[in-house]
């Protein structure tokens, strides 16, 4: 048989942790399923799927058996994962009551019946799961559908009280996360707002899809659903102080309860990437640093809670605001170190990550590479950006990734390929309709740059290009600019002969020592 690389039984035997596997392994030898515990084996020791391996293996299975074995280990693996996460997912444990109580009411056992939904209802409410507690309501009203109790008036009516108050508050959530999902999709297309029509654009998408509401009446999953979309919009528009605050109220939800982290564990570690996003957009070095300790403890949680998709977002995070540390504190060469020692990781790291991540990701790096004055190096990473077969990703990015590999031909003494790579910029961010004053300064500096012009004169030059960007920082639709590089710490540090990392290094100490 051809081998199956692709082969979804195999990749997920792979995923699963070494105590799943274990536990899985007890729970098919209880049940009397060796054969499944054998097949389990062959495919867990391969380095790659091979059903002709299989079958040389297990002598006893037929071909024309192996695809319905395939599939009850398929199923028989995603019960037991079930069963192993079910201390430590409320979702599982309420559903599970959910359908005890299906049976009992199956077979006529009304009174245990209630008994459980009451049970689940305590649950569905602790855990503010919203859907589930309409599951549970629904059954409610299977209940009284089969009671002839006296106040069965009242409690229909209480009944159906709740279930118009709990829709409500669903449609709430739907309307808060389907609108901040549409800002998301505008924004990974062309990055952060570029004019004053973007700006417009955005603004009407937003005041007229949002719904009304009262805020102190708002349940927990709505006041999530509410807080994260403000951060979407505000961060947008980059008003990082307004969505620093909401970023904060989220956070704050979380304080002191561990019961809901734990049960919106991704919630809760995308709230502290939100905080720490803004907190290093405002410069709060030290609040920076004490969030991004929050964030590293939570590696320390039982395993039980670390599944595969929480830790690949705890080490994006760590891994992101890492650097994001290094490069508030002007410290490239700890960067570098870092990045010399994940190395090996990133292989296997770098795939997991969704494209706009990874955009992110080689473009911070060739940042990183820049501050260390590795040239070289940040062109080779900035290239994985400018290579992208996502075009249509982060429009912005793009642009500005060609600037930087400019800016890096440049300090390389790169002059004959600077000609060229300027008017082929020019005709990327026009093309894109991102051709800002900000580009356009730093085009124009580096078309008029020759190997003729002495060091007065190109001192001149980085001075009048600073005395120009400087204003523009302020601009609302121009200080985008200088988020994605720090262009002014760059000319500083040619101006007055210091390495780049000095100059932001000053900076950092200077905004630290004024807290």
């Amino acid at each position: 048989m051809p081998k199956d690389s692709s082969d979804t039984l195999f990749t997920l035997i792979k995923s699963l942790k070494k105590s799943e596997k274990r536990y899985f392994k007890i729970a098919v030898q209880d049940d009397g399923d060796k054969k499944f515990a054998k097949l389990f084996d062959i495919i867990d020791k391969q380095s790659e799927h091979n059903d002709s391996e299989i079958l040389n293996k297990d002598k006893t299975l037929k071909a024309n058996q192996l695809s319905n074995m395939k599939a009850h280990l398929y199923n028989k693996i995603l019960q037991n994962l079930r069963d192993y996460n079910s201390g430590t997912l409320p979702n599982i444990k309420i559903r599970d009551t959910i359908d005890h109580a299906e049976i009992l009411f199956n077979k006529s056992l009304y009174s245990q019946c209630g008994e459980v939904i009451k049970k689940a209802k305590k649950m569905a409410v602790k855990s503010d799961n919203l859907e589930l507690r309409l599951e549970v309501l629904k059954w409610e009203k299977q209940m009284l559908a089969h009671s002839a109790a006296k106040d069965n008036v009242s409690r229909t009516d209480a009944v159906i009280k709740e279930v118009q108050e709990v829709t409500g508050r669903i449609n709430n959530i739907n309307s808060f996360s389907n609108l901040q999902f549409r800002l998301q999709s505008i924004y990974k297309k062309i990055g952060f707002i570029r004019n004053e029509n973007d700006y417009k654009e955005i603004k009407k998408v937003f005041e007229e899809d949002i719904p009304y509401f009262v805020e102190a009446n708002l349940s927990i999953g709505e006041k999530i659903g509410l807080y994260n979309l403000y951060i979407g919009y505000y961060f947008f528009i980059q008003d990082f102080e307004t969505g620093y605050e909401y970023a904060k109220k989220l956070v704050n939800i979380f304080d002191g309860q561990k019961t809901l982290i734990l049960s919106r564990l991704e919630t809760y570690i995308n709230s502290l990437n939100n905080l720490l996003i803004a907190q290093n957009k405002l410069l709060k070095i030290r609040e920076f640093q004490n969030t991004t300790r929050e964030l590293r403890a939570l590696n320390n949680l039982p395993s039980a809670y670390q599944n595969e998709n929480i830790s690949l977002k705890l080490r994006k995070y760590t891994f992101v605001h890492e650097f994001n540390r290094l490069f508030l504190l002007g410290d490239f060469q700890g960067g570098v170190n870092l990045m010399t020692r994940i190395n090996p990781g990133l292989e296997t790291f770098i795939p997991q990550l969704d494209p706009h991540s990874r955009m992110i990701l080689f473009y911070k790096t060739a940042c990183l590479y820049f501050g260390n004055s590795d040239f070289q190096i940040a062109i080779s990473w900035v290239q994985k950006v400018i290579n992208s077969t996502e075009g249509d990703l982060r429009e912005d990015i793009h642009g500005f990734a060609r600037i930087l590999s400019l800016i890096c031909h440049y300090e390389l003494g790169n002059m004959d390929l600077i000609q060229y790579h300027v008017r082929s910029t020019y005709r990327f961010l026009y093309k894109k309709e991102d051709l800002h004053q900000f580009q356009k300064y730093i085009l124009n500096f580096l078309l008029k740059l020759n190997m003729s012009i002495t060091e007065e004169e190109l001192k001149n030059r980085f001075i009048t290009l600073r005395n120009s960007l400087i204003p523009l920082s302020k601009d609302p639709y121009e200080k985008r600019a200088f988020i994605y590089f720090d262009i002014i710490s760059w000319l500083e540090s040619k101006i007055e002969n210091r390495p780049i990392g000095d100059i932001v290094k000053q900076k950092a100490y200077a905004i630290l020592n004024k807290h």
